[in-house]
């Protein structure tokens, strides 16, 4: 087993790239997440049918550094200095060396490339520093423009899970996806 996947997600860097930080979350990040848990199409997009409070998402964003099986990161827009979003590695599986992922963004920086760096900055992370294996996903095909990001950063579809989120008297299936650390090594180059 890789020596590096052993330390799990524990440790919560900043990662930077031409457009945009990754950081970890803090609770001053909370008024920009609240957008994206507003916002009907990210809602729609990523499945969201539960309601949270403020004190509830505090309470979430202030917690998430004490978890060593999770990487919870604000993806800020370098130019701007602005929360645009979060990217999250979880569910590590240690023994296995893998975890899922999941990015969501506020409704005013999505469709300009900043979720597809912010993408390949927490997979090169994973693959690179972790020494994850398979990081893995779900997106619902009502969500093509994320499906089209994951394919072109080079997640492949596994499988369909048909009918897995009931959303406005219907319902949708989801395409499960994963990259493998010899994927990301061909298109990247390995870890140094």
């Amino acid at each position: 087993m890789d020596h590096r996947a052993g330390a799990g997600l524990a440790a919560k860097p900043t990662l930077v790239g031409e457009r945009v930080l990754l950081r970890p979350v803090a609770v001053e990040d909370v008024p920009g997440l609240r957008e994206i848990l507003d916002d009907p199409d990210a809602r729609r997009l990523t499945g969201t049918h539960a309601e949270f409070t403020d004190d509830e998402l505090r309470r979430w964003y202030a917690d998430r550094g004490r978890h060593a099986d999770r990487l919870d990161l604000a993806v800020v827009e370098r130019a701007s200095d602005q929360y645009a979003g979060e990217a999250v590695l979880n569910d590590l599986d240690v023994a296995n060396r893998s975890c899922s992922f999941r990015i969501a963004l506020r409704p005013g920086f999505r469709g300009r490339g900043l979720g597809t760096e912010a993408t390949e900055l927490l997979l090169a992370h994973g693959f690179q520093t972790v020494g994850l294996h398979r990081i893995s996903l779900e997106v619902y095909t009502v969500n093509p423009r994320a499906r089209a990001v994951y394919e072109r950063v080079g997640f492949r579809a596994e499988g369909v899970l048909r009918d897995a989120l009931y959303w406005d008297g219907a319902y949708v299936d989801a395409t499960v996806m994963s990259i493998l650390a010899p994927e990301w090594n061909r298109r990247h180059g390995p870890p140094a």
